[in-house]
């Protein structure tokens, strides 16, 4: 869907490399991936088309995402008039935090914050216009990205998953409360309901979260893909 947008970071002919070239076992095949050795850029790169998880409580303190400042009045899970672009750290250990623009540029390089951002809104609002033609609302998304020995950049990790994008039920959302979702909201919520203080690790899940999240996760795949 993006390969005209932009490289990623799986190896060509992936199949013919695990077998033929590493030798794997058949299982092994089935869940394994060659990927290019490149170097992640620290920040992560969030596009946000709807007012709705840390960016709905950063709003409701000061009217800010990120730095980006909203009209007054909004309310939790509604549209915002154009999608923002906000990128956080990559923390190693702990909580990604929020950046602004211009701490962004200083990590990464003006060129390299400027091409990221561009390929990012680009593909989140791909992505909405597949998840709006499935019935399910994209509200914002999370990319990676990647540099080569040569400077070239990538796109790496996961790419619009129910782990890193948010996927809301189009035929019953409404403004002012949390959607019905396809995504890790379901596990978010209930690790709220504990009386757990967020240190790692978090606590073990009962099957039946397990559950019904796999089957929210399955649903997204197949709406979307058909």
């Amino acid at each position: 869907q993006f390969q005209n947008l932009v490289s990623d970071h799986l190896v060509p002919n992936q199949e013919s490399v695990l077998r033929d070239e590493l030798k794997l076992s058949t299982d092994m095949q089935l869940r394994s991936m060659v990927v290019r050795k490149l170097r992640p850029l620290p920040i992560e790169c969030v596009v946000r088309g709807y007012l709705a998880g840390s960016g709905w409580v950063s709003y409701q303190k000061d009217g800010t995402v990120c730095g980006h400042v909203l009209p007054q009045g909004l309310s939790e899970a509604e549209q915002l008039s154009a999608s923002i672009f906000t990128p956080t750290t990559k923390a190693n250990t702990g909580h990604d935090e929020p950046i602004d623009a211009t701490t962004g540029h200083l990590m990464v390089g003006d060129t390299v914050f400027s091409e990221v951002e561009a390929l990012s809104r680009t593909i989140y609002h791909r992505g909405r216009a597949i998840a709006e033609s499935a019935g399910i609302i994209l509200a914002d998304t999370k990319f990676e990205f990647g540099l080569d020995d040569t400077g070239k950049l990538y796109l790496i990790d996961e790419v619009l998953t129910p782990d890193s994008s948010r996927f809301w039920e189009a035929s019953s959302y409404q403004i002012g409360i949390s959607p019905a979702s396809y995504d890790k909201q379901f596990v978010r919520d209930y690790l709220l309901t504990l009386d757990w203080d967020h240190t790692p690790p978090p606590p073990d899940l009962p099957g039946e979260v397990i559950r019904k999240t796999q089957e929210k996760y399955l649903t997204a795949l197949q709406r979307l893909t058909g």
